[in-house]
């Protein structure tokens, strides 16, 4: 049965497409399921930002077809791992979980990744150069979260 991980931002329109994409990317469909979703519904059915399917686009990923979903309580039960990009979503999911098996599914991508930056941080208001740093901070703590659940080769 393959592991099935989620990634979850505020809106679901900037950092957790993008890690939904960069991770899908870096391991094999057969093993691992990505997903992604946000703690708050103001995008619901809503494409990825512009400017996170630009920057995708710019190393060879389309995220262009994901669309916002909401997170719920039904993602606690059906995820294996759930990555939160900040601390307040993080807080946000942990809130929800029922229990401590839920709880314990609940992790930071980017300190999981082994980076020493904690939060992803939200690109959303700021210059088109902060989706930049936010695909390579992603990129790089996916690139270290595929080795554990993945035998395929990727691009460092």
């Amino acid at each position: 049965m393959p592991t099935r991980i989620l990634m979850v931002c505020l809106g679901n329109i900037c950092r957790s497409p993008l890690a939904e994409g960069i991770l899908r990317d870096k391991v094999d469909p057969d093993v691992v399921i990505v997903d992604s979703a946000g703690t708050a519904g103001y995008h619901i059915g809503n494409p990825p930002d512009p400017r996170s399917i630009s920057v995708a686009r710019k190393y060879g990923l389309d995220i262009s077809q994901q669309r916002s979903r909401k997170f719920t309580s039904v993602d606690l039960e059906a995820f294996d791992i759930i990555y939160a990009m900040d601390h307040s979503n993080y807080a946000h999911i942990l809130d929800m979980a029922r229990d401590e098996t839920e709880m314990g599914k609940v992790k930071m991508l980017l300190q999981d990744g082994g980076s020493k930056t904690v939060e992803v941080p939200d690109p959303y208001y700021g210059p088109e150069g902060g989706f930049e740093r936010v695909f390579h901070l992603i990129d790089k703590a996916c690139t270290a979260i595929a080795a554990k659940y993945t035998e395929k080769p990727w691009d460092e």
